[in-house]
C-alpha cells in the first residue's frame, strides 16, 4: 500500500471541523505533523477506546519514545510530555499516582463544591445584571473564565490575588502558536507561582486540595509521598485541567445554544435537561481537541492495512472521532441535545479518565441553569459566523462569545 502523505495540522485551527472531517477520511490513524512532530492522528472511536485502555502504548516519553531526547529542546509543546505525573505516567506508576490522587475528588468533595459553585455563579451573574441593556458582553470573558479560576482556585487554595497570574500562564500551555523559548518562559513562569503556592501551605496547610497533596502517602503501595517533581506537576495538571477545560465547555455550550434556538426550547419544554447540553457539548466540541502524546510499545496493526511502529508518537484526536459517523451516524455533526446517545471521549477514557469530570459537569450545569433562568431573553451580539475559533490545537473554544443578554428595551 502507497504511503500517505503526512497532513500538517494548522497550529492555529482557523477550520478545525474540515481538518477533522480530512483525518477521518484518511482511515482510524492518519500521519500527522503536529508542529514538527510526526504522530499517528487516531480518529476511530474504537481503536482510540483499544489505544487509551490497551498495553500497547504508553504516555511515558522518556521511556518508550526514540524521539524524545531531540524533540523536547525544541518543541513548543514539550511541557505537555516532559511533566512528572498522571498524565505522562505508564503501568505501575500511573496507578501509584492515580491511587494518591483520587482522593482529593473523591464524591463527597465534590458534593460539599455545590453551594460554592452556586454562590460562584450568582455572584458573576449579579454583576453581569447591572451592565446596560444594550452594551454587548463577553461571555467567555465574563463567566466562562472566572467561574472555573475562582472554583480550581478555592479547590487548590491558591490566593484570590494570584488568579490572574496562573490563568496567564495556563493559556500559555494551551497555545499551539508560541514558540519553543516563549514556551519554556512560560513554564518558568508557572512553575514559580506553583513553588509558591507549595511553600505557603507547607507552612501554613489548610483544607484544600494543595495542602492534602503535600500531606498524602501512597497507604497501598511504599507509604511514601509525592516528589517534589510529581507535587508541583501534579497541581500543575489539576489547575490547568480544571480550569481551561470548564472555560471552553462553558463557552461551547451557549454558543450552542444561541446559535440554534431550537436547542434551548427542548429544555425549557422539559424535552432536554441541562445534564443533556453538557454531555452534547462534550461530544459536539469536546474542550481538547487532540490530547498529545501516547507512544507505540509494539507494532500496531490497523484495520485498513497501515501500521503504527513501535516507538511511534500517537495523538489522541478527541474532537474528530466523537463525531465519527459510524458511532453516532449520518447527524453526527449536528447538535441535538434530545439525542438519544451522547457517548463521547471528551473526559479520556477507561484508567485515564478525568477524575475532575464531575465538577466540570457541575459547574457547567450549574452556569447554564443560572444563565438562561436569569436572562431569558440573551441572545448573541454578532452573528454566528463571527465567533472566531481559538488559535489552538488542543484548545477549543472561541476568541470571545459576545452577546445581548436583554432587550435594550428593559
Amino acid at each position: 500500500m502507497p504511503e500517505q502523505p503526512i497532513l500538517a495540522l494548522d497550529p492555529e485551527a482557523s477550520d478545525h471541523h474540515a481538518e477533522h472531517q480530512a483525518l477521518r477520511a484518511g482511515g482510524p490513524a492518519t500521519r500527522v505533523d503536529i508542529l514538527g512532530v510526526t504522530a499517528w492522528s487516531i480518529t476511530d472511536p474504537a481503536l482510540l477506546k483499544r489505544l487509551l485502555t490497551g498495553s500497547d502504548v504508553s504516555k511515558d516519553g522518556r521511556a518508550h519514545w526514540p524521539a524524545f531526547a531531540d524533540t523536547v529542546p525544541t518543541w513548543p509543546l514539550s511541557l505537555w510530555i516532559t511533566v512528572t505525573n498522571m498524565f505522562t505516567a505508564h503501568g505501575t506508576d500511573h496507578s501509584r499516582l492515580r491511587r494518591m490522587v483520587a482522593p482529593a475528588f473523591s464524591a463527597r468533595r465534590v458534593a460539599a463544591l455545590k453551594p460554592t459553585v452556586e454562590t460562584i455563579v450568582t455572584g458573576i451573574l449579579d454583576d453581569l445584571s447591572i451592565r446596560p441593556a444594550d452594551e454587548s458582553v463577553d461571555l467567555r470573558e465574563h463567566l466562562a473564565h472566572p467561574l472555573p479560576i475562582a472554583v480550581i482556585g478555592r479547590l487548590m487554595g491558591v490566593p484570590d490575588g494570584q488568579h490572574d497570574s496562573f490563568r496567564s500562564v495556563v493559556d500559555g500551555v494551551f497555545s499551539t502558536t508560541v514558540t519553543a523559548a516563549q514556551a519554556a518562559a512560560n513554564a518558568t513562569a508557572l512553575y514559580q507561582l506553583l513553588d509558591q503556592l507549595i511553600t505557603a501551605k507547607r507552612a501554613r496547610p489548610g483544607d484544600d486540595m494543595t495542602s492534602l497533596l503535600i500531606a498524602t502517602r501512597d497507604d497501598e503501595g511504599d507509604g511514601h509521598t509525592l516528589t517534589e517533581g510529581e507535587l508541583r506537576d501534579t497541581l500543575l495538571l489539576m489547575i490547568s485541567a480544571g480550569y481551561e477545560t470548564t472555560v471552553n465547555v462553558i463557552d461551547q455550550a451557549i454558543s450552542a445554544l444561541l446559535t440554534d434556538p431550537e436547542q434551548l426550547a427542548h429544555v425549557r419544554a422539559g424535552r432536554a435537561d441541562w445534564s443533556d447540553v453538557v454531555e452534547e457539548t462534550l461530544r459536539h466540541e469536546p474542550a481538547v481537541k487532540h490530547l498529545p502524546l501516547r507512544y507505540a510499545l509494539t507494532d500496531i496493526p490497523l484495520p485498513d492495512g497501515k501500521t503504527i511502529r513501535k516507538g511511534d508518537a500517537v495523538l489522541a484526536s478527541y474532537a474528530a472521532a466523537n463525531r465519527h459517523p459510524g458511532w453516532h451516524g449520518e447527524s453526527a455533526n449536528l447538535f441535538d441535545a434530545t439525542r438519544t446517545t451522547k457517548d463521547h471521549l471528551a473526559f479520556g477514557h477507561g484508567v485515564h479518565f478525568c477524575l475532575g469530570a464531575p465538577l466540570a459537569r457541575l459547574e457547567v450545569a450549574t452556569a447554564l441553569k443560572q444563565l438562561f433562568d436569569r436572562f431569558p431573553d440573551i441572545r448573541l451580539a454578532v452573528p454566528a459566523t463571527d465567533l472566531k475559533p481559538l488559535p489552538s490545537l488542543i484548545s477549543n473554544g472561541h476568541q470571545a462569545l459576545p452577546v445581548h443578554l436583554r432587550p435594550a428595551s428593559r
